[in-house]
């Protein structure tokens, strides 16, 4: 039987709600909502770790943050590290990898890395497993702006490009699909934007030029609204104006398959890392390390877009269930059809699309890391998150001491603006969350903790 190609493309720290089969009012992303339609929309996505690197690692490796030791950025995947990309190769997979990488540095946070491949080529064994096609840099922020930068290819010679980033990280893309030498074997390309991520060396969102105008009768989400904007109301344009530029490159990505006769044998899984809260969560209680933009358990940070179409997700189905995109890993090896038994973290997707599984419980764990050494449970009705008191959450990974951060009433206060951990009519149904929390504790982290 033909294997299936897989193609995973990725964007940047992009909330749910700029997408139009989200919520999304303004026609932003025309190519994903036809995706969506056809395929499999997950309602409910949540990230398991709401940081850049930390979350890589986990969709690479299939192992949470605290296994791999990458619990912040600036920690390089292990080279021991087994990955995705390791067992499709071993699987007769041709693989890619076009853009972000984020997994090769190493140092103290907010400091130059004494393992540094920020802005330089990086090795062939701090690829993660990928050996073949690779235009990719570290840290694509200090590669590029917006409007052009560079890249490194398989043989670590500088690629550079000119015009809009999203475009030309598609170029990329592209040229892979176009020019692959053994059509007959199957691949899979992973494709990570940097896009809809601010630039940091500008301390702005960097839409295609125009956007302040294509997107100024922008909706800010209502809990942005709620909770004054932080600096939403100047960025939201180009915030938007980065995510259409996403849903073009889609658009592209979709027609070079179908030209190429592969669209029909090939799954296409649209994810992000995180969402953004745009500094309207970095002032909270218990703040002990940084935040600008997501490094929280509230769903502006967590909730996530998650789209799968082609193959045996081509259901147009909506999933309300709650998922991970911890299951990420585990997902891309069941389409490829590769058995790995229990090695990996999370859910083969297409069992929660198929109900399988009777007694899945229907909810989800993050870890936090950098703002505050955290964790959280967020279940249908709640989203109860406990904090490591005076722990800084770059230095420390996990603790064994935390105490209650925040507890919200989803049913009664979706935006997540009272917060009830103190509250006495809630004592019962905090405990039951404190108990999952220590449960899951316990299984993933193999530690015993206690919740003052």
């Amino acid at each position: 039987m033909e294997k299936t190609n897989i193609v995973v493309y990725f964007s940047d720290q992009q909330r749910a709600d700029t997408i139009g089969c989200y919520g999304q009012p303004l026609d932003i992303t025309p190519n994903l909502d036809k995706l969506a339609k056809n395929g499999v929309k997950f309602e409910n996505a949540f990230s398991p770790q709401p940081v850049c690197g930390p979350c890589r690692a986990i969709f690479q490796t299939g192992k949470h943050a605290t296994d791999t030791g990458c619990f912040r950025n600036s920690i390089a995947l292990p080279k021991n590290a087994k990955t995705i990309a390791h067992y499709l190769e071993d699987n007769d997979y041709e693989t890619a990898y076009v853009g972000k990488w984020h997994l090769a540095s190493t140092g103290n946070l907010e400091e130059k890395p004494y393992q540094d491949y920020q802005t330089k080529a990086i090795p062939k064994e701090l690829r993660g497993g990928y050996s073949g096609y690779w235009r990719a840099s570290d840290l694509l922020e200090f590669t590029s702006d917006g409007y052009g930068g560079y890249v490194f290819d398989e043989n670590n010679e500088k690629c550079e490009f000119e015009g809009y980033r999203c475009d030309c990280i598609t170029d990329y893309a592209l040229d892979f699909i176009n020019k692959r030498e053994d059509t007959k074997k199957p691949f899979m390309l992973f494709l990570s934007h940097i896009e809809p991520h601010h630039q940091n060396t500008a301390h702005h969102y960097q839409g295609p030029i125009g956007s302040k105008e294509k997107y100024k009768d922008f909706v800010l989400p209502k809990d942005l609204e709620l909770l004054g904007g932080g600096d939403a109301r100047e960025e939201y344009p180009d915030y938007l104006g980065q995510c259409n530029s996403l849903d073009t490159n889609l658009g592209r990505i979709i027609d070079t398959l179908k030209e190429k006769n592969i669209y029909e044998n090939t799954v296409i899984i649209y994810v992000s890392d995180h969402g953004s809260h745009f500094n309207t969560r970095n002032k909270d209680s218990h703040l002990n390390g940084y935040d600008d933009y997501k490094r929280t358990a509230h769903d502006a940070a967590l909730k996530v877009p998650l789209i799968i179409s082609g193959g045996k997700y081509n259901k147009a189905k909506v999933v309300k269930d709650l998922v991970s995109t911890e299951s990420l890993a585990k997902t891309i090896l069941a389409i490829a059809k590769i058995d790995i038994e229990d090695q990996m973290i999370g859910e083969n997707l297409l069992d929660v699309v198929n109900g399988v599984n009777d007694n899945r419980e229907n909810e989800v764990y993050a870890q936090i890391s950098e703002s505050r050494v955290g964790r959280c449970v967020r279940t249908e009705k709640y989203l109860y998150s406990i904090y490591a008191p005076e722990v800084n959450g770059g230095a420390v990974s996990s603790c064994t001491k935390y105490r209650d951060d925040y507890l919200y009433d989803m049913e009664k206060d979706p935006y997540q603006l009272n917060n009830l951990v103190d509250n006495d009519e809630y004592l019962l149904i905090k405990e039951e969350l404190k108990n999952k929390i220590k449960t899951w504790i316990k299984q993933n982290e193999r530690i015993d903790i206690t919740i003052e």
